[in-house]
């Protein structure tokens, strides 16, 4: 036998995003990394990063993103705290997708398919820069992850003094400001 032909196996990298991918990416995109695991024992199951805090405009690529991996979406919850004006329901894709909020503050969106399989996604505020998104990202979807998407995001985002940042009136300040 001979070895012609044989290509030895190379890792491939992670994939990571780019550090302009956030500007560059065109609308109706969703920016999201789920976890790749069947077992869904971390406590997160993905990451999503939005450009901004409309929900009209972020969730329809979000969901169908989602159906394409999941399978039809029923609901979203959202906390209702960060993002501008969310309706009780949106058509995506010609199915209806009932939107909930609720003040919790936690950095997350839950997802509903079907009655009652619920996916937990870290959301990244719209703001972040393309290094610490793809590393807060990175660190969600880690197969043995038990860490809440809040502390995550402590840990990872730079944060400025004074008022919480990350809520729907700091959508478009810059930081510090």
């Amino acid at each position: 036998m001979t070895d012609a032909g044989f290509t030895p196996h190379v890792p491939t990298p992670p994939r990571l995003l780019p550090d302009e991918v956030h500007r560059a990416v065109g609308p109706g995109t969703a920016l999201l990394r789920l976890e790749t695991t069947g077992s869904r024992q971390s406590l997160l199951d993905g990451a999503w990063w939005p450009r901004s805090r409309d929900v009209e405009r972020e969730i329809p690529p979000l969901i169908t993103a989602l159906t394409e991996h999941l399978g039809p979406v029923t609901r979203v919850g959202l906390d209702a705290s960060a993002w501008n004006g969310i309706p009780t329901r949106l058509v995506v894709d010609d199915r209806v997708v009932h939107l909930d909020s609720f003040p919790v503050g936690d950095d997350t969106v839950l997802i509903t398919r079907g009655d009652n399989d619920h996916f937990s996604l870290m959301v990244v505020p719209p703001g972040t820069t393309p290094e610490a998104a793809r590393t807060a990202m990175a660190r969600a979807v880690h197969a043995d992850n038990v860490t809440q998407a809040a502390e995550i995001l402590l840990a990872e985002l730079p944060h400025p003094t004074g008022p919480q940042a990350g809520t729907a009136q700091d959508d478009d300040a810059a930081p510090g400001q």
